[in-house]
């Protein structure tokens, strides 16, 4: 026959000492259970940090007796497939670009790596969409308006040097005047020529201070953006005509555009991206719809 277990009364068990509002804290025991709960976890994390990599050092980490090395078996992982990819990455920078298109399997991967890579370092400019951010200089990738051409060569280059950088010498390259912190043109002068751009755009104008600025505009600025504002890709000058602005096209916007010009920069990526990798990510841009 078992023993009846008897319940302690609260005056059997001691206290801790510890009194709020007049209730006292009693020194019961954890439960058994809890306690050997609590051991064996403590000897598992001892025996996990002696058989694993754990503990940190100052140029690396405790590697454990059973030699487990993580980072080796993510490196593996990669080099596995990276072995795999090897000759469509070979065939990839072998193709002529304009080529690539035409291929299905080598499209299909271009685009697939392409969309990966450009998710991974463009999308921060660009949006993860490549709708770019209006109004903050980082253009729209959608639609078929280029400053340096949208064709995959164009693209291509773009990419792998760069805009306006001082890291890579066959950057793109063009500077827009400050027209009036250089004091090229005066404030009544700007306020024509905006008035004109604004006319050329289709947009709201003073029609009489347009009709003024369209001298300012021949003398100062066609040189770059055409007799009829049109642009040239050559130079990275945007066409003025159309509603699509980088940095937006109201008056006041372009005013101080005028005024303080834009300088706009993006990094070379060579060296910093492989070559099948720039040329899986110009043809994903290429083919995401404004491409040419």
């Amino acid at each position: 026959m078992c023993a009846k277990s008897v319940k302690k009364k609260p005056d059997d068990v001691g206290t801790t000492g510890h009194t709020w509002d007049g209730i006292q804290e009693l020194n019961n025991p954890m439960p058994r259970w809890w306690l050997w709960s609590l051991y064996a976890t403590i000897i598992w994390g001892i025996g996990y940090t002696i058989a694993y990599p754990a503990w940190p050092l100052l140029t690396g980490s405790t590697q454990g007796v059973i030699g487990a090395d993580e980072r080796a078996e993510v490196a593996a992982e990669i080099k596995r497939f990276d072995d795999a990819n090897a000759p469509m990455k070979a065939a990839l920078v072998a193709a002529d670009l304009g080529a690539i298109a035409g291929d299905e399997a080598l499209r299909t991967y271009a685009v697939s790596s392409g969309s990966a890579v450009f998710k991974t370092f463009c999308a921060q400019c660009h949006g993860a969409g490549a709708a770019g951010v209006e109004g903050k200089g980082y253009p729209n990738l959608l639609d078929n308006d280029w400053l340096w051409g949208g064709d995959i060569e164009a693209i291509h280059t773009t990419i792998s040097h760069g805009i306006r950088n001082t890291t890579d010498p066959d950057a793109r390259y063009s500077e827009m005047p400050k027209f009036g912190v250089d004091e090229l043109l005066d404030k009544d002068q700007i306020g024509a020529v905006v008035e004109y751009v604004l006319q050329i755009s289709g947009q709201e104008h003073d029609a009489a201070l347009a009709t003024a600025g369209a001298t300012i505009f021949s003398d100062n600025c066609a040189a770059c953006h055409g007799p009829a504002g049109l642009g040239d890709r050559a130079q990275g000058a945007p066409n003025l005509t159309d509603a699509i602005w980088l940095y937006g096209g109201a008056r006041d916007t372009l005013t101080t555009t005028v005024t303080y010009a834009r300088f706009g920069v993006m990094p070379s990526w060579t060296g910093r991206l492989s070559e099948d990798e720039l040329r899986s990510v110009a043809t994903y841009v290429h083919g995401l719809g404004g491409g040419e």
